[in-house]
């Protein structure tokens, strides 16, 4: 559902010049729908559990592809179609894990 409001006379508006872009009065269109999905993600992103699916994604994920792209060098994707991306990013990510299980094991030997 669409409801669309309009100014009667914008003409002695001292705000026309910030407000509109055409010499025609001011039209606002709002979309019921919209506006209801829009105040469902910020209602699901300020909740407990919102906060907390943001600040586990940003712990997780983030450092995880800061380390590939400036530690490791793996800026894009040469690859083409769906399943050679797919491939190539199993293989980036199991370089990746590789990586991580060899430096906790060199850890442990030197701690031993």
């Amino acid at each position: 559902m669409r409801t669309v409001y309009q100014c009667k006379n914008c003409t002695d508006c001292p705000y026309g010049a910030e407000c509109k872009k055409t010499d025609k009065n001011r039209t606002i269109r709002l979309n019921q729908e919209l506006t209801s999905m829009h105040q469902e993600v910020v209602n699901n992103l300020e909740s407990i559990q919102g906060a907390l699916l943001r600040m586990n994604r940003s712990i997780q994920s983030e450092g995880t592809f800061g380390i590939m792209k400036n530690n490791r060098w793996y800026k894009r994707i040469v690859r083409k179609g769906m399943e050679q991306v797919r491939l190539e990013i199993f293989l980036v990510s199991i370089g990746y894990n590789l990586y991580k299980y060899y430096n906790k094991r060199l850890r442990i030997k030197k701690a031993a």
